[in-house]
């Protein structure tokens, strides 16, 4: 790990325009995207940032600590969440229309999630048993899945021999089944096979990891696709 001060010294110092930039861009991914050590850059934050100039997308990887995240924030009740808040907050923004009474902005063609959060001001006033009660009296008219237009004919619902999709972050795996969630799709929903998911989450620590790891990465060379069911 990599104290933040150092790096923010380095923004300041460095005469290279576009190394500042990068230097400050990984600096936002430590604090916002995947803020786990405070006050230090996780090495695996660095790696996954070298990568984007090869046009690797981060969005795996962001997907996989947000479920990993959350999960050990349910089976413990009182863990801290290491994920990006902001990003989790404009979800909930974009897919609840009524929150408090409040009416958010549905999806439309021109509607950015990120540009509505930006422009609305922050409540403090929502405390947690608040959230509590609001989302355990959600309504489905509350809930809007997926922008229609984004709403394909077909999509991906397994790889290799998995029965769901293996998600590698940064510090650990998780499996996500899209066939859980075929509301999102406008499809019929119907129970589908989940045998091994939740073997599927582990850390990146032992002897045994790596193995999964590119058991994992060759399974998404073999994507499968499959029709809406309406």
């Amino acid at each position: 790990m990599y104290p933040l001060e150092k790096f923010a010294s380095q923004i300041l110092a460095h005469p290279d325009t576009k190394k500042k930039v990068d230097v400050f861009s990984l600096s936002m991914y430590r604090l916002v995207i995947f803020p786990k050590a405070l006050g230090h850059i996780d090495e695996a934050v660095t790696d996954l940032f070298d990568q984007l100039d090869r046009w690797v997308t981060p969005v795996p990887a962001i997907l996989a600590e947000t479920f990993r995240s959350l999960s050990a924030c349910r089976r413990t009740g009182e863990e801290r969440f290491i994920g990006c808040a902001q990003l989790l907050l404009v979800w909930f923004h974009s897919h609840f229309y009524k929150v408090d009474k409040i009416s958010y902005q549905g999806f439309s063609e021109n509607y950015s999630p990120l540009k509505e959060l930006a422009a609305t001001p922050r409540r403090d006033d929502i405390t947690g048993e608040k959230w509590m009660m609001i989302l355990q009296n959600l309504q489905d008219e509350d809930v809007e899945w997926r922008a229609s237009w984004m709403v394909p004919d077909e999509f991906l619902y397994r790889c290799g021999d998995f029965d769901w999709f293996p998600l590698l972050g940064i510090w650990g795996a998780v499996g996500y089944a899209p066939l859980l969630v075929l509301r999102q799709y406008r499809s019929r929903q119907f129970v589908p096979a989940t045998q091994r998911l939740a073997e599927c989450e582990f850390s990146y620590k032992g002897n045994n990891y790596r193995g999964k790891i590119r058991e994992m990465s060759n399974a998404w060379k073999q994507i499968h696709r499959m029709k809406r069911i309406i």
